[in-house]
């Protein structure tokens, strides 16, 4: 495993993303399996962990919690908050002080932590960002000792930059990978004159970038790359990062061959990786011999530039314009 700088500590450039743990949105994976895919990811040198409190409402986080038990080194935890609707007048309506701060307490209790390593906003409605107050919020929750660090998932890069203009921000965590390209572009440079950290999620396009995926691949009912295949649910842009499924099925089979060997989804971890502005990736896992193909990304050589151009030609000349909903 290699390592990034976030703020004053090393992170692994390969996360673990845990919305998978959750048993939601993707079928369920039960605890003693949830806790092997945590082991074995630091058992490989992994130390950042992505999860939020949505995530199985609490399951995910509960499980990361568990598992904190059981180690004997430094793991850090990301979690995020602002997308549950359980509290009176919820989603998209709970970011007052008082909602935020108890979400942030469930979020400890669940992970069994006195401090939060990092907290982050999720996904929360662009024109909220832009007012600020949030910001004043979490501001004031690192400096009662809440939280370490705070940052952002964003959906789009117009709100990266809303992002970025706060003080104190951490980090930003942004769809990034084959079938979205353009995020570098208009966020890294930006990102790195401020000394933000960019977390990339979402960077194997929900599986699409396996290419294991036929045109009629069905997903579980309960799998959001069923129900949320044309932003039935939620945004359009986070499923398959916004491209039609059959179409990137099909461009799926067209990157693969232009990478370098048959390991697909390895490589398009490494494409990532080969940019300098990203600080880790955090794919998800939902069987060990994901996680262990995830770590060997790290491995991996840089891809030729010419590959990276190729890439970016037929990214340019035919994806961008599929892709659908907010990004």
């Amino acid at each position: 495993m290699n390592y990034r700088t976030f703020k004053d500590v090393k992170v692994a450039e390969v996360g673990l993303g845990t919305w998978q743990l959750g048993s939601a949105d993707w079928g369920v994976v039960d605890e003693d399996k949830a806790l092997e895919i945590l082991k074995a990811y630091t058992d490989a040198g992994g130390n950042f962990i992505d999860t939020a409190d949505v995530y199985g409402m609490g399951v995910s986080e509960r499980i990361i919690g568990k598992f904190l038990t059981t180690v004997d080194k430094e793991v850090l935890v990301a979690t995020k908050l602002g997308r549950r609707g359980d509290q009176p007048n919820g989603w998209p309506q709970n970011f007052g002080y008082d909602v935020m701060r108890k979400h942030i307490e469930d979020s400890l209790q669940h992970l069994g932590q006195s401090q939060l390593f990092l907290e982050q906003l999720h996904c929360i409605p662009t024109e909220i960002m832009r007012s600020g107050e949030v910001f004043d919020h979490l501001r004031k929750f690192r400096e009662e000792g809440l939280i370490r660090y705070f940052g952002a998932s964003v959906e789009t890069s117009e709100e990266a930059l809303i992002c970025l203009e706060q003080e104190g921000l951490a980090s930003l965590q942004i769809i990034f990978n084959l079938f979205r390209q353009h995020v570098a572009d208009e966020v890294f440079a930006k990102a790195k004159e401020k000394g933000v950290a960019v977390i990339v999620r979402v960077p194997l396009a929900s599986g699409l970038l396996t290419g294991k995926f036929k045109e009629d691949t069905v997903f579980e009912t309960k799998d959001h790359r069923n129900f949320n295949a044309n932003g039935e649910a939620f945004n359009a842009g986070e499923t398959f990062s916004g491209v039609p499924f059959k179409d990137g099925v099909q461009f799926a089979a067209r990157i693969k061959s232009l990478l370098p060997d048959e390991r697909m989804a390895q490589w398009a971890i490494r494409w990532i990786l080969d940019h300098p502005g990203v600080t880790t990736v955090i794919p998800g896992a939902s069987k060990l011999s994901q996680v262990a193909g995830n770590v060997e990304a790290a491995a991996l050589p840089p891809l030729p530039s010419s590959t990276h151009t190729a890439l970016r030609k037929l990214y340019d000349e035919e994806i961008y314009e599929k892709i659908r909903g907010h990004f």
